[in-house]
């Protein structure tokens, strides 16, 4: 073989590492003070992160990633299910300004569409049942129409309740019971599209749902019990869900359907099991997994094609399912990395912070020195500032819940404060609070100054659905140390 071959099988097998190396991630946008998209494309690139998901198709967000070459998966939400299921006409107008205009003028490099999000939850009681399919097969025809059938496939994000096994063991996986015909019309569809089965694995959920679960199963290090499932050796909860949805799709005769893990990642607050080690743990863990090109027991040498959950902290997500909802970024909101975590793609092995945020004044707004305790005033406001703001920092494990009665406070009064942009008027909680220039953050628990508020579509106030108000009081009380 020549030295040109030799040079151009390198760069061939360099490139299919690369191609096997590629980590994509989450980018939702339900913040009060969001990043400009503009920034957190430049965040993206910088770190090598060549794939994005999408919740929605914002037209800021898409038009900042034009001529990047990463690519894309657009949202579609649960909300908008119903209207593209019942009018191929709104599925063809979806289609034209949010996929073909951004791929013809904006040189965006979309290549999903995700139809939906999680709509089978068993928590959505159904809602989504009979509008999903068709809302999927009428996406599909409107990209067929558009021309872009080839280039752009559609696909349903699903949480791994779906499916299910008979035995507790992969080999028994096959689709939930009462929606199995529904997802074997569906599998069969994407199948014969030539579209990716998607899914969102979390070994955190059922670390947090379930008391008993063994804490090392959760992670890559070996340090589980293995389970044998004859003769199949899992040490670790990702592989052993993973090859669930496997053998679900073998199964029902669909064993070749591509898979996309749509979300997986660990939160860094909000829980006491929602902390930077395990995240760190978690995500390097899953990373090397992945990179080591071994695929799963059912799998093996299989690339894993994943998308981390998430990019960014998000302060106006719901904290329904729990307040670590809030604090899965492997970033904070104003594009900090949160701890040391290799991706593959950079130098220098680490990542690499945003650049050009701007932030507000430097103040705080705190409980005064000369405020009681027992004021009257004080639960009261603290309801209302943790009800219009984001307390989920505050709690039994989280980063902030080692401070006294009056750090609490001053937390909460602090969050509304910086939400509401520093207006004066935010921190005047009648006779209790007062304006500093003294930075009260502790060791682990940091006091927020915000960044300039952006402006561009998403989310700028919490409060009405965006609180739980369960978490909400159960909050306060914690934060008077009543608890």
């Amino acid at each position: 073989m020549g030295l040109c071959h030799v040079a151009i099988g390198l760069v061939s097998l360099l490139l299919m590492v690369s191609r096997a190396m590629t980590i994509g991630a989450n980018w939702g946008t339900q913040a009060t003070h969001p990043l400009e998209p503009a920034i957190v494309v430049r965040l993206l690139r910088e770190n090598g992160i060549q794939k994005v998901k999408l919740f929605d198709a914002d037209y800021e967000t898409l038009k900042a990633l034009g001529k990047t070459g990463i690519e894309v998966m657009v949202g579609i939400p649960n909300d908008m299910l119903a209207t593209l299921a019942g009018s191929m006409k709104a599925a063809e107008k979806w289609v034209s300004k949010n996929v073909s205009a951004h791929v013809t003028t904006n040189n965006v490099n979309i290549r999903y569409v995700a139809v939906g999000n999680e709509p089978f939850l068993q928590t959505y009681n159904g809602s989504f049942l009979r509008t999903t399919f068709p809302a999927l097969q009428n996406v599909q025809s409107a990209l067929i129409k558009a021309g872009l059938g080839n280039s752009v496939k559609v696909t349903v994000p699903l949480n791994a309740d779906v499916y299910e096994s008979s035995s507790d063991l992969p080999s028994g996986g096959d689709f939930r019971a009462d929606i199995h015909d529904l997802m074997l019309a569906i599998v069969k569809f994407l199948n014969d599209a030539g579209a990716p089965f998607t899914v969102n694995i979390y070994p955190f959920i059922s670390l947090y749902t379930d008391a008993n679960f063994p804490v090392d199963y959760a992670f890559f290090d070996g340090n589980a019990s293995p389970i044998d499932d004859g003769g199949t050796s899992y040490t670790n909860m990702f592989d052993a869900n993973y090859d669930t949805l496997v053998h679900a799709l073998q199964k029902n005769g669909f064993g070749n359907l591509p898979i996309i893990v749509g979300e997986i990642g660990w939160p860094t607050d909000g829980d006491m099991n929602a902390n930077i080690e395990y995240a760190q743990r978690f995500n390097q863990g899953f990373m090397s997994h992945i990179s080591s090109g071994k695929g799963t027991p059912t799998k093996p040498n299989a690339e894993i094609n994943a998308y981390l959950f998430s990019l960014i902290d998000e302060d106006a997500k719901s904290v329904d399912p729990g307040n670590f909802e809030r604090h899965w970024g492997i970033f904070t909101f104003d594009g900090l990395p949160k701890y040391a975590f290799n991706l593959g793609t950079t130098n220098t092995g680490a990542l690499i912070p945003a650049r050009r945020v701007t932030y507000l004044e430097r103040k705080w707004c705190v409980m005064k020195s000369s405020a009681k305790l027992d004021d009257p005033q004080v639960p009261l406001s603290v309801s209302y500032a943790c009800g219009l703001a984001d307390c989920t920092r505050l709690g039994y494990g989280t980063s902030c819940g080692n401070l006294d009665a009056r750090g609490n406070i001053s937390y909460a009064f602090n969050s509304y404060y910086q939400i509401q942009n520093q207006l004066d008027d935010a921190c005047k909680f009648p006779n209790l609070s007062t304006i500093t220039k003294t930075d009260p953050s502790t060791q682990t628990c940091k006091f927020e100054v915000m960044i300039e508020p952006y402006y561009g579509g998403a989310v700028q106030t919490l409060g009405g659905a965006k609180k739980a108000l369960g978490l909400v009081a159960g909050l306060i009380l914690f934060i008077l140390n009543i608890v």
